[in-house]
């Protein structure tokens, strides 16, 4: 009875032993999997991102279906573009959460060059095509696109390579901004020729907020900043259809029938909405064009008049959603060229909106930008994507 009684409780206790030595490597292998988990950020990002995409290609498709109609074209023309490249996007944000880092890196002056020879291309005859008074687009065939879009990102990766490669030595910002200041001059600078002042500004905005990350002194950010609107007031007065557009920003209900007439009727678009808008498909502004490029430069005014400011709210409220999250990536990234990439990112999106909703509510100066997602725009929303793409990877995977 006694050596049973022992042979049972050894069978007990080497059971035991087992059970807690199973328990422990799993315990190692969940803790692993956790550190390694997306966090809160990456979700906020990533519905955000996916919600305005699909809200914007719902307002394409309501800003340009009847007027296609009229022209005697399919409703689902430009939408259908739109999709392609909704898709093409995708696939595009997918590669860029997947691709290690190190990779963007190692291309970073590569893709600056490339992205600087495309921006050369708009002045290649029966290559480069004008469109509203700026020559800012490449047109081969059916494919149309803006170099400018590809040059932000490539701007980004450079800039904030170029200043994570001086983290180490002594006033590493300081040293850095002078190449970042080049950079973002050379890019400011093509824009500004082929009348791109809406992309002059968003690049020199990534610039900026980058070196802002980076932690450079402010006194030169600031001349270098103060310089550059300078140099944009004195090109704007310099051409007429720019300096009519910002005297008509001034006064805009006196030159509600020419000048002003875009922002005039996105803002009487943007009043009739109400609190929940007409509906979807519903609203008369995009009728009749009586506000130009509803589907691209404009939509906002298209969701304040369908969604109302509930729609509005949520745009709004999406974009600093994005924000949070890209703020959070680069507070938690433990390397330095994550955490400028994640703030290029975040200042980049949340200028180009401000731009574009300060355009279409009379706040600021129409520049011709679009609203990133939810314009009608390919290279735009490919773009967009792609460095949506790269603030999930560094998100999920901070290495």
């Amino acid at each position: 009875m006694t050596a049973s009684t022992t042979i049972i409780g050894e069978r007990r206790d080497a059971a035991l032993q087992r059970a807690q030595a199973m328990g422990r490597h799993p315990s190692r292998r969940q803790q692993e999997v956790r550190s390694s988990a997306p966090s809160t950020a990456f979700y906020v990002i990533a519905v955000t991102a996916t919600v305005l995409t699909l809200l914007g290609l719902v307002m394409v498709l309501s800003a340009t279906s009847i007027s296609e109609v009229h022209k005697g074209n399919s409703p689902f023309r430009i939408f259908n573009r739109q999709m392609v490249w909704a898709l093409l996007g995708a696939l595009g944000l997918a590669v860029a959460m997947k691709t290690p880092t190190r990779r963007w890196r190692a291309f970073a002056m590569p893709a600056f060059v490339l992205a600087a020879v495309l921006m050369l291309l708009p002045f290649v005859p029966h290559v480069g095509a004008s469109v509203n008074g700026a020559r800012s687009w490449v047109a081969v065939g059916p494919l149309t696109f803006q170099p400018s879009e590809f040059m932000k990102l490539a701007l980004l990766v450079a800039i904030a390579s170029v200043m994570a490669d001086r983290q180490h030595e002594t006033d590493p910002a300081a040293r850095g901004l002078g190449r970042v200041l080049l950079l973002t001059a050379l890019a400011c600078a093509i824009c500004l020729v082929q009348g791109d002042l809406g992309s002059a500004i968003v690049l020199a905005a990534v610039g900026a907020s980058v070196a802002f990350v980076a932690g450079a002194p402010l006194l030169p950010l600031g001349v270098a900043g103060a310089a550059g609107l300078l140099g944009a007031g004195v090109l704007a007065a310099a051409s007429g259809r720019r300096r009519n557009r910002f005297v008509a920003f001034l006064d805009c209900e006196a030159n509600s029938h020419d000048l002003c007439y875009q922002t005039y009727q996105a803002m009487i678009a943007t009043a009739q909405g109400g609190i929940t808008g007409s509906g979807v498909g519903q609203g008369h502004s995009k009728l009749g064009e009586l506000v130009p490029l509803a589907h691209s430069d404009f939509v906002f005014a298209v969701v304040a008049e369908e969604l109302g400011i509930i729609g509005v709210i949520a745009v709004l409220g999406g974009f600093l959603a994005l924000a949070y999250g890209g703020v959070q990536v680069a507070l938690a990234a433990s390397q330095p060229f994550h955490r400028l990439l994640a703030g290029g990112i975040v200042g980049w999106f949340m200028v180009q909106a401000l731009i574009n909703v300060g355009g279409v509510t009379g706040l600021l100066p129409v520049t011709g930008l679009t609203l990133p997602f939810i314009s009608a725009g390919g290279s735009s929303l490919f773009v967009t994507l792609v460095a949506t793409g790269i603030l999930l990877n560094l998100a999920r995977n901070d290495r």
